[in-house]
């Protein structure tokens, strides 16, 4: 099964399964359609510090075509880079952007997350879907020319997956990510 991709290709609809690897590198590599746009930014702004845990993901998006993101913590700073394709009106086919932030973990003031849970026939309980949220101290741009009407809002770094969407196993790392970034919240700084 396939879905149509932004210049004609095919995407499969269901991406292969990142999850089993605990490195960066090969997780990218078995998941991004652009593992090597991606290494590239984040190795430069790693520089050899230690990633201490991660999540990725990657849909196809209508307008847009294929969207990948990568989070990463390495303990004191969350590093995201974000690849998108360029809608056909804004650039050469096959064009992309690719972004990179980088956000101190102090930034963090709290760290959400929902797991949706569901009984099996049997009675066991399983993790269906789960949603991940971050907010952070800086505050959000907002609609431009809706200052006034709406209050500020802080930002926040949102994540989710489900057992279609990902499966299981990427539930469970995203569920590890979380806890990881909640362990270093708060904490002093190295």
């Amino acid at each position: 099964m396939s879905r149509p991709a932004f210049g004609g290709g095919d995407l499969p609809a269901v991406f292969p399964d990142w999850s089993p690897y605990r490195d960066l590198e090969s997780a990218a590599r078995a998941y991004l359609r652009d593992p090597d746009v991606a290494m590239e930014a984040l190795t430069g702004v790693l520089n050899g510090a230690s990633v201490l845990g991660f999540t990725l993901e990657r849909f196809v998006n209508e307008v847009n075509g294929v969207w990948q993101e990568v989070a990463i913590c390495d303990g004191s700073r969350l590093i995201l880079w974000h690849g998108e394709d360029v809608p056909p009106d804004d650039g050469p086919a096959g064009s992309m952007t690719s972004s990179l932030r980088v956000v101190p973990v102090s930034t963090v003031s709290e760290v959400g997350c929902r797991r949706r849970l569901s009984r099996t026939p049997t009675g066991q309980i399983r993790v269906d879907s789960i949603d991940v949220y971050l907010l952070l101290s800086s505050l959000d741009e907002g609609v431009p020319g809706d200052e006034a009407q709406a209050p500020p809002r802080h930002d926040a770094l949102r994540f989710g997956k489900t057992l279609d969407d990902g499966g299981a196993g990427q539930i469970s790392r995203l569920e590890e990510f979380a806890r990881l970034v909640a362990s270093v919240v708060g904490r002093p700084t190295l």
